[in-house]
């Protein structure tokens, strides 16, 4: 009896001791496993409020580059450097109508502007002869001017026109603004006459005021200018799209500005019809184009229309909204587009694009005159 005892007492030890060491190890794992994700919490953390503040000086430059779509800022290629990205030139298709082009970069010199012309295919061109968004002004040497128009005569271009800067406001209230946007307005006409282009596309003013006053104050400041500036180059009005207190967005309003130019000047002055324009001011070319065209000439009359800006329209119409699309991609579509270029009464006008650029000046132009070309054949 007492070695049986002995023995209950013996295993009975190694009993405790097993629980003893298994009490021990278990608190072990359960301190440990709290701090790892202890660890891991904060590490994720840490950089996720790093990723935007790294963002956020990345969209300040994005927003910049936004705000100058007028000025063109896209990459410009030198003459006679087209990509054979740009497709098959426009020339290629037999057309032989009015001088038909784009408007085209002056980047490095007037004297780009012919062999960029070629560049896309064109037989006309639109061009600024200074920073169009700049009140400087540039004063044009002699000799640039004898290298554009020898560059000229060596193009096909038949048919060329400037467009004066976004910045004059013939019609302003402002006597001080006025001053000088006549003066500015002078200096447009006096480079295009050296330039020896055809014509000279301007925008009414805004009235900001009383808009019979702001119409008579815009014809007073173009009959200063012209008699100011003598040569063969014509001003040619642009119609608006009628945002804001612009002037000019009506046919019949268009008519009364161009009324109080003197009998002398009247020859020196013309109408651009802006199809995007007139579309967002609330002539439907896309379903009554005959209706819109026969306004024009019992209004205006069609002897005054100098130029046609080709531009199909973002903007719905009646919008008052003056967004530039490509042909056929807009709310006007292709039809209105099919007519101009078939329709007799516009045989002998100038035609320019002013459709967007795209990211190299080139190949949206290409392919647009390429469409142009086309419906002129009946393609």
């Amino acid at each position: 009896m007492p070695r049986k005892n002995a023995t209950r007492v013996k295993k009975s030890a190694p009993k405790k001791a097993k629980s003893k060491s298994a009490a021990t190890k278990k608190p072990a794992p359960k301190k440990r496993a709290p701090k790892k994700p202890a660890l891991k919490k904060p590490t994720p953390k840490k950089p996720a409020p790093k990723k935007p503040a790294r963002r956020k000086p990345a969209s300040k430059p994005a927003a910049a580059t936004v705000r100058p779509p007028s000025t063109r800022a896209v990459a410009v290629p030198k003459p006679g450097t087209v990509p054979p990205s740009a497709g098959v030139s426009p020339y290629s298709i037999p057309y032989h109508g009015a001088p038909l082009g784009a408007h085209v970069s002056t980047a490095g010199g007037v004297i780009n502007a012919p062999p960029r012309a070629i560049d896309i295919g064109a037989t006309a061109i639109q061009l600024f002869t200074k920073q169009a968004s700049q009140w400087r002004e540039r004063m044009l040497d002699a000799a640039d001017a004898r290298a554009f128009r020898a560059a000229l005569a060596q193009s096909p271009v038949a048919f060329t026109n400037a467009h004066d800067s976004y910045l004059i406001n013939l019609a302003s209230p402002d006597a001080a603004l006025r001053a000088k946007s006549t003066a500015s307005f002078a200096f447009e006409m006096r480079r295009s006459n050296a330039l020896g282009l055809d014509a000279v596309v301007s925008h009414p003013g805004n009235f900001m005021d009383d808009r019979a006053s702001g119409i008579a104050r815009n014809a007073d400041a173009i009959i200063e200018a012209l008699e100011r500036v003598t040569g063969p180059t014509r001003l040619l009005m642009e119609l608006t799209a009628g945002q804001g207190t612009v002037i000019g967005s009506t046919f019949e309003e268009m008519a009364e500005l161009l009324q109080r130019i003197p009998a002398a000047l009247q020859p020196r002055v013309g109408v651009c019809l802006d199809t995007a324009h007139v579309f967002a001011a609330g002539y439907d070319l896309a379903h009554d184009f005959d209706g819109v065209i026969a306004r024009f000439a019992d209004v205006l009359g069609l002897h005054r229309l100098g130029l046609l800006h080709l531009n199909d329209s973002k903007a719905p119409l009646g919008s008052k909204k003056d967004r530039h699309e490509l042909i056929g991609l807009g709310h006007i579509g292709e039809a209105a587009f099919r007519r101009i270029m078939t329709d007799l009464r516009f045989a002998d006008i100038p035609k320019v694009l002013e459709t967007p650029k795209g990211e190299d000046m080139v190949t949206n132009d290409r392919r647009m005159l390429r469409l142009l070309r086309g419906f002129a054949i009946g393609r």
